[in-house]
């Protein structure tokens, strides 16, 4: 009867320290075998996947929809403390005009009431850049926003800003501007980004807007080599990339 027992407990303590040991792993990040999983890790719903397939379970009815939806109007998302950076961050002020549905596919938007429709493109010619370009942090602003043209303005304005972009040269695309030749104000800049203007689309999208005023910056030293290089005493920007005195020339 010992032996029994005695032979039980051999083996139990054996599969004891097969499950341990099988339970390890080398990767320092994972936590090891899971024992049913699924009690204590819900799968969590994710933006821009595909649940027409659930672990091998097909879902006709799921197929295709996307799980990202459209935040609703006006909802802000958290940007973090910096005064600074949430104030950049905060709802758009200027409003497209309805007829950006038809141009620009800007559907279900809070639209300007004026009639004219480049009222509110005009007024944006007031808005100023609230990335101040300094001597400390000109080099670092100028490096982002290159590297945010050269992965969203570069296939049609081209490495030079002058509108021949590859999309241009190849004959895929017609009517980008010359950005190296533009002069129209920062904040008209800003809205033909944000909302699209003459052929380009809308960028709300794809870039913040942090990151369009940090891109104006750097279509100001397409247009002039020495922008960001000169600066007065005080550490500030001793003159601004000129600006055209009719603001109302058309961005395509």
């Amino acid at each position: 009867m010992n032996k029994i027992i005695k032979a039980i407990a051999s083996l139990s303590g054996v599969a004891l320290i097969g499950l341990m040991v099988g339970s390890c792993n080398s990767n320092p990040d994972s936590a090891g075998l899971e024992y049913m999983p699924d009690m204590y890790r819900s799968p969590a719903i994710e933006p821009y996947v595909d649940y027409g397939e659930i672990r091998g379970v097909i879902n006709d009815s799921l197929t295709g929809e996307l799980s990202a939806m459209t935040p609703p109007m006006r909802t802000i998302p958290y940007y973090g403390t910096n005064a600074e950076d949430v104030m950049m961050m905060l709802p758009y002020n200027r409003k497209p005009s309805s007829i950006f549905a038809m141009t620009h596919g800007l559907f279900n938007e809070d639209y300007t009431t004026n009639e004219e429709p480049d009222y509110e493109y005009n007024q944006a010619a007031a808005d100023k850049n609230p990335i101040q370009l300094t001597a400390t942090n000109a080099e670092k602003t100028l490096a982002a926003g290159k590297l945010l043209y050269e992965h969203n303005c570069i296939q049609c304005h081209g490495v030079k800003g002058d509108g021949e972009g590859p999309m241009v040269t190849a004959g895929s695309y017609t009517g980008a501007a010359n950005l190296a030749e533009l002069k129209i104000a920062d904040g008209q800049m800003f809205y033909s980004i944000y909302y699209g203007k003459g052929m380009m689309g809308a960028h709300r999208s794809l870039v913040n807007k942090k990151e369009i005023w940090t891109l104006i910056h750097y279509i100001h030293k397409l247009q002039n080599a020495d922008y960001g290089s000169n600066f007065d005493a005080s550490g500030l920007i001793s003159a601004a990339a000129p600006v055209a005195s009719d603001s109302t020339k058309t961005v395509k």
